[in-house]
């Protein structure tokens, strides 16, 4: 590697399962505190794993059906991850739950991005479920990852209004575009070691 953990910027992997739409903007994004050392995903199609390569940034593939459990999945995600020797981990649209060992490797360095106001419509149809319990407002969250699903200490919220005639396309394109702005954020927060957590509280200003 051509950089190592006592350089400036922190060293960060992404996960993503899909598209990688938020992987870009953190490609895109320029930042003397941090840069996107790494690609992590569980699907060897997945589009994330083309903007990794367009951008010069290695990748690898992990995928849930070579090992026989998520403890054994998780291990070797959290292996591949150690590879690119990171600072701290951001989950971007990955759709796999990580066991209890990923907590342990990389304590409070796992962040999740996801479209709902936390504890509200955790899981993976955050904007379906939304509009279907009929919430006038959602909105997006940024959190540390715990054991839980969707359920860490929370480091950075904001609301988005749900719109007479939205439907789950329109309302998530809302929502990417305050991930977009806010994502990029919290890796700088996280990067300067501005952020500490106390419990489930996160002390610190995430300013965008």
């Amino acid at each position: 590697m051509d950089q190592t953990k006592s350089d400036s910027a922190s060293r960060i992997v992404v996960l993503a399962s899909g598209s990688g739409s938020n992987l870009q903007i953190l490609l895109d994004h320029k930042a003397d505190s941090w840069r996107v050392v790494g690609v992590v995903s569980d699907r060897p199609s997945a589009h994330a794993l083309d903007r990794a390569a367009a951008a010069g940034v290695p990748s690898e593939v992990v995928q849930y059906s070579s090992f026989g459990d998520r403890a054994a999945f998780t291990a070797a995600v959290c292996d591949s991850i150690d590879r690119f020797d990171p600072h701290f981990i951001v989950l971007a649209g990955f759709m796999r739950v990580l066991g209890p060992d990923a907590i342990l490797r990389f304590p409070n360095q796992i962040i999740n991005v996801h479209p709902s106001l936390l504890p509200s419509f955790p899981g993976a149809h955050g904007v379906r479920d939304a509009l279907k319990y009929g919430v006038a407002v959602t909105g997006v969250t940024v959190h540390f990852v715990d054991e839980q699903l969707d359920h860490g200490p929370i480091i950075a919220q904001e609301a988005v209004a749900v719109l007479p005639g939205d439907d789950e396309d329109s309302l998530h394109a809302r929502l990417q575009a305050i991930e977009h702005r806010l994502l990029p954020h919290v890796v700088t927060q996280l990067a300067r070691g501005t952020l500490e957590v106390s419990g489930r509280i996160v002390k610190g200003t995430v300013s965008t």
